[in-house]
């Protein structure tokens, strides 16, 4: 570690907001919990090294993306946001460092096929990829399935096509089938990575999601190309 205080107190702010942050989500268990966020951490850390990113507003923005999260929350964007400036100003956060990450939660969240979620600061770009990395590849098969029964949804119904949601609205209100999620969004990440390390790291987690998919609908016994 070096001796300049700056990194010092950095470094400090951060582990203080970590073990708020790993206290409240450890028994979380919809596939938003702490380890969820741990492995953003870690992956976001990973892409603004590569990127030339500031590493504090990264783990920070990582840290508390999920602090509040609209699906929680009866869809409310705000909360968020909010929360994440309380605990940072808590903490003893800088005002500019304060508005980096809120900037990063507010804007984060997929929302729709439809919609657009485009990070102003690179910062931003190497949380929204760390994020979005996790929900893609072996981690995400199995996050998507936990958050489908945690929110009582069905695993697949060949009834009920995938909706290529228009809007922000159409996209929180939607009820779709865990298995219509991989459509919907799952699949659709890999062109969305903001970062050259980002599109890189997504490319084997895209491909293992669409060996799986294949093969669930094998399995299903209605054949790959029914959806």
């Amino acid at each position: 570690m070096s001796g300049d205080s700056s990194q010092c107190n950095a470094s400090d702010l951060v582990e203080r907001v970590a073990s708020f942050i790993k206290a409240k989500f450890e028994a979380e268990s919809s596939g938003h919990d702490w380890h969820h966020i741990r492995r953003v951490w870690q992956l976001a850390k990973q892409i603004a090294r590569r990127e030339g990113a500031n590493e504090e507003v990264v783990e920070l923005g990582a840290l508390v993306h999920d602090i509040a999260d609209w699906k929680f929350h009866d869809g409310d964007d705000a909360v968020g946001p909010r929360e994440a400036g309380r605990l940072l100003a808590n903490e003893g956060a800088s005002l500019s460092v304060i508005e980096q990450v809120v900037e990063i939660v507010a804007t984060i969240s997929y929302k729709g096929a439809g919609v657009k979620t485009e990070m102003a600061s690179l910062e931003g770009k190497c949380v929204q990829d760390a994020d979005r990395l996790d929900a893609i590849g072996a981690i995400g098969i199995a996050r998507c399935f936990a958050y489908g029964g945690h929110a009582n949804r069905l695993m697949y119904d060949p009834d009920v096509p995938p909706v290529m949601h228009a809007t922000a609205e159409a996209y929180k209100t939607a009820k779709g089938t865990s298995l219509n999620h991989f459509y919907e969004k799952l699949f659709l990440l890999k062109g969305r990575m903001n970062t050259e390390t980002g599109k890189e790291l997504a490319e084997s987690r895209h491909r293992y999601m669409e060996v799986f998919v294949d093969r669930f609908l094998e399995e299903w016994g209605t054949g790959a190309g029914s959806v």
